[in-house]
């Protein structure tokens, strides 16, 4: 790896694009907000102010900047933002990232979660200096564990009280994908 900031690709898939987040995403932000889950579940904020929205938005090009990760605003077609994913790159790891995503409620179930991570995925297994990419789902969250296991990701088991959630510990299914550097080694 270099070092500065990461440089942040615009990815495309056939309905949206994953791209920088932009200060007019803020109403996105604002209505993530008044989801029960996503504030407790992310770094969204738990209320809706436009200023709120804003902060979430410049700690996103933070994670660029401090090299904690790729962050992207999921777009549809018309170029509105619709949900969020990023890629962080695992504390002290270095060959390891995981990826989290959420779509505001009026746009969930038309398969961005889905065509998002697979667009993500994509791209990040191709990079270079990862060997795994992880996804942490909640065992009652069976959407979210059928869009990573449709996006080639495997379950490789139950971490139990792996993370606490408003205050409670939480059991968490992980999934993982090999990167294409991963596999090669593997071949040899």
């Amino acid at each position: 790896m270099t070092d500065g900031p990461l440089e942040l690709p615009t990815l495309h898939g056939q309905r949206l694009i994953l791209r920088e987040w932009r200060d007019s995403d803020a109403p996105t932000v604002q209505e993530a907000s008044r989801d029960s889950l996503i504030p407790i579940l992310t770094t969204v904020p738990s209320t809706d102010g436009e200023s709120e929205a804003l902060a979430f938005i410049a700690r996103q090009r933070d994670r660029l900047a401090t090299r904690a990760g790729y962050v992207f605003a999921i777009a549809d077609a018309s170029d509105v933002a619709v949900g969020h994913i990023g890629l962080y790159f695992s504390a002290g790891a270095g060959v390891r990232a995981s990826v989290g995503y959420w779509i505001t409620p009026s746009q969930r179930r038309q398969g961005y979660a889905a065509e998002a991570l697979g667009t993500l995925t994509a791209w990040a297994v191709n990079l270079a200096e990862l060997d795994r990419v992880e996804l942490y789902v909640e065992p009652w969250n069976s959407g979210s564990w059928r869009t990573a296991e449709s996006a080639g990701y495997q379950r490789e088991g139950l971490l139990r009280a792996w993370e606490r959630i408003d205050g409670k510990p939480c059991d968490m299914f992980m999934y993982a994908r090999l990167t294409t550097t991963a596999l090669a080694r593997e071949a040899e």
